[in-house]
């Protein structure tokens, strides 16, 4: 018998009810603040592996459209809600019925402020959504087989999703190592002047040097930063190499520790558009777009080479770096912001005038 709920590998369950496909999901429960955006997240391939819980009270009410997909595909593993909706506004697709078409698990009728409380006392933990047409022991069994988020390394499940993007630009040639990435990301470094060419997440520093772009960008995307030596291996090559490098959340990670910083993951993560971040540079608080779960540690020691040039206002976590007298840079939020507010928004087209800066250079 169909037990439709949410089960938790601490042994809670969240009665609910089946609005999309059939059947079970099972990945992390984490759980997302921003109040827009819904399709944008859902489509985020950082999400890859994730029940993805809205604190937002409704969703769904203002229904899908295709410019606003991140991906393909909708990547989040299941939608948790307190109240879906399907509307359709204008001929738009409802939100249930792209959510039904595509496989996915939607679970609504959630105590979704009860659900959030509890992953953000407990951490973000395994979980399985359990729909219409699987019983709740199959559902747990599917729970109990489930790998921690910790360790895994998923980049090589969402990478490729951009390809067949139009490329049109003209004042530099970015490459976008793409471990996960937005589409949004792509769209904005095109509307700042760039050709891109995006690459999947186990290019090599040889294959980006042999295209000879003037910036490489490494992309968003799921996992563990921390299982990901080899790619870590190429980005510190990548440095050498002396163009413009900038990083965006997987990719500032795994720049932190191509400079010989730690990773490690954070009891509940970073999820929403309401962010706040100092910037040290010019004191500002950005208002900021995050989806992460592992964060960068912060130096503790050094030679004065390596910057944090940003950090959460949250819990004081390394949210930019800069490794000084060089091109290269990250930040942990997203620049793009889809969703989100655009206050960092220039940091993109600020990483092509460093492009430009450099194809300028070399004629």
């Amino acid at each position: 018998m169909s037990e439709v709920g949410l089960y938790l590998e601490d042994g809670t369950a969240w009665p609910g009810v089946s609005v999309a496909a059939p059947g079970a999901a099972v990945g992390e429960a984490v759980f997302t603040t921003a109040m827009t955006g819904y399709q944008e997240a859902l489509t985020d391939p950082s999400y890859a592996r994730q029940l993805l819980t809205f604190t937002a009270p409704m969703i769904g009410n203002y229904g899908i459209e295709d410019a606003s997909s991140e991906s393909r595909r909708v990547q989040a593993t299941a939608l948790i809600c307190h109240e879906a909706r399907n509307y359709k506004p204008n001929g738009r697709e409802g939100l249930l019925d792209w959510l039904r078409a595509s496989g996915v698990v939607a679970l609504s009728g959630l105590d979704t402020r009860a659900l959030v409380r509890h992953l953000r006392d407990r951490g973000a933990m395994l979980g399985v959504a359990c729909g219409e047409g699987v019983s709740r022991g199959d559902a747990l069994a599917l729970l109990a087989a489930e790998p921690p988020m910790a360790g895994r390394l998923l980049a090589g499940e969402v990478s490729g999703e951009l390809d067949g993007l139009p490329r049109t630009g003209a004042r530099c040639h970015v490459v976008v190592l793409d471990y996960g990435a937005k589409a949004s990301i792509v769209r904005l470094l095109e509307q700042a002047g760039a050709v891109v060419t995006v690459l999947p997440h186990d290019a090599t520093a040889a294959e980006v040097d042999a295209l000879a772009p003037d910036g490489v960008l490494l992309a968003n995307g799921p996992g563990d930063p921390g299982s990901m030596d080899a790619h870590v291996a190429e980005v510190r090559a990548m440095v050498d190499q002396g163009r413009p490098l900038y990083g965006i959340c997987l990719g500032h990670q795994l720049l932190g520790r191509a400079l010989g910083l730690e990773t490690f993951k954070l009891p509940f993560g970073h999820r929403g558009a309401n962010h706040p971040v100092f910037e040290s540079a010019s004191g500002r608080v950005l208002v900021t777009s995050q989806n992460h779960g592992f964060a960068v540690r912060a130096p503790e020691n050094g030679d004065g080479s390596l910057e944090v040039t940003h950090r959460s206002l949250y819990d004081g976590t390394v949210e930019g770096l800069r490794l000084c007298g060089r091109p290269v840079w990250s930040m942990q939020f997203h620049p793009e912001a889809s969703p989100g507010p655009h206050d960092a928004r220039e940091k993109l087209a600020e990483f092509v005038e460093a492009c430009a800066g450099r194809a300028g250079e070399n004629g």
